[in-house]
């Protein structure tokens, strides 16, 4: 199954037989404002026009748990995300499409979460919204509850230790900036630098410029040249487990599986006995 759908096959399948439950998850990163300048409002970007018939889903708020020493966006309840799932109508009899305002990372998130916690049919929408040609709603559907339970795989998901270990014995890729992975500068955590042994591969150097995936062929190569192939153990993190679920996504693209550190850099740079390397060489 195809990690990724396109718009033109979005559009033909919101009319067919059997059609996705659609969830709309703009987010942004948040940073420090000018002055007077409000935070982004996912919610209110959905309720200002949306794909007909998706529902939003809050990042913050039902895709991760309060942040702390886990990090900033650490993994939810599964009984609470369980709950926002069947509220917005997934059932895992029912193929599933996830959106996001263009950057992808959010949507990919919840294409993460989804996919670990054991739904068998869900995708990424490639380009997020402004590839979407249709029109668009600002009425809010009130969807039939849905039947999702999340069973947690056991493979896939990387703790602090697993993601050190891997560093070790696989390939750990840090999906940052190249500026942040080398320590030069940090503008949200409280060190700066990546976990020894993780190769540089920023997410934004997965998409082209109109933010859709690479072909899946060159993504291989790609991360080939990072040392990251078929039957090799491949792990993600990023700052929060946001941007290296995008990551771990290009890669299932590419055919490649990875875990995904969710804790990520804010939560090891949190923790002042943990080791840190900077520069451009991975040690």
């Amino acid at each position: 199954m195809n990690a990724i759908i396109s718009a033109s096959e979005l559009a033909s399948e919101l009319t067919g037989e059997n059609p996705p439950v659609l969830l709309d998850i703009r987010w942004q990163l948040t940073v420090t404002k000018a002055a007077g300048e409000p935070p982004f409002d996912g919610r209110a970007a959905y309720e200002a026009g949306h794909i007909p018939g998706a529902v939003y889903v809050d990042l913050d708020r039902e895709l991760a748990s309060a942040p702390g020493s886990r990090g900033r966006h650490p993994l939810p309840d599964l009984a609470e995300f369980g709950a926002a799932m069947r509220r917005s109508g997934v059932s895992s009899s029912a193929p599933v499409v996830v959106y996001d305002g263009g950057q992808g990372w959010a949507a990919a998130r919840a294409w993460w979460l989804l996919h670990w916690t054991g739904h068998p049919d869900v995708r990424v929408l490639d380009g997020g919204l402004p590839a979407w040609q249709g029109e668009l709603e600002t009425s809010v559907p009130t969807p039939a509850e849905g039947d999702f339970e999340p069973k947690p795989a056991a493979t896939g998901l990387l703790d602090a230790e697993g993601a050190a270990a891997l560093a070790r014995s696989g390939v750990l890729l840090d999906a940052r900036a190249g500026e942040r992975y080398r320590g030069e500068v940090e503008p949200i955590d409280p060190v700066g630098g990546h976990i020894p042994g993780a190769v540089s591969a920023p997410t934004n150097d997965n998409v082209g410029a109109d933010g859709r995936f690479l072909p899946a062929g060159e993504l291989a190569a790609r991360f080939k040249a990072l040392g990251a192939s078929e039957g090799t153990e491949v792990g993600v993190y990023c700052g929060s487990g946001v941007s290296a679920a995008h990551e771990v996504l290009a890669l299932a693209v590419a055919g490649i599986p990875a875990g995904l550190y969710v804790g990520s850099w804010s939560e090891w740079s949190s923790d002042p006995s943990r080791p840190v390397a900077v520069g451009p060489d991975p040690q």
